[in-house]
């Protein structure tokens, strides 16, 4: 399985990349494999400021739908569209063009807050 270093992880599986102001959200490897073929993921929070650890959407997958939580507080900026026609993107390239959101960060403070991919890998067990 795949930890990339550069980002960090929340206990609930999204990870997390910072480019200046903005963060870059998605689901683990792990969270992926866990929900087996992905067929859908809604998000309709654009615009709105999503507090840490809120619902910010759901993902769908073949036998199960599971919430997506907000890793930090801000407002999200941007929903990834290809998701709305390739919602497979999600399990086929999970850091990539799997990414869900882009998110204006309101509280920096929170990235402390995150796990290391290291720290991830031992809370799944991989």
């Amino acid at each position: 399985m795949n930890f990339p270093s550069e980002l960090k992880y929340t206990k609930d599986h999204e990870w997390i990349r910072v480019e200046a102001d903005q963060a870059v959200i998605g689901i683990t490897e792990f969270a992926q494999r866990e929900l087996g073929d992905i067929v859908y993921v809604d998000v309709n929070t654009v615009g709105e400021e999503i507090k840490k650890e809120d619902v910010f959407g759901t993902v769908e997958a073949v036998k199960t739908v599971s919430d997506l939580f907000m890793p930090i507080g801000g407002r999200i900026a941007e929903f990834n569209k290809k998701l709305d026609t390739n919602p497979e993107l999600v399990n086929s390239d999970p850091y990539g063009e799997g990414w869900m959101v882009r998110v204006d960060i309101s509280e920096k403070s929170d990235l402390d807050q995150l796990l290391s991919a290291e720290e991830y890998q031992a809370q799944v067990g991989a």
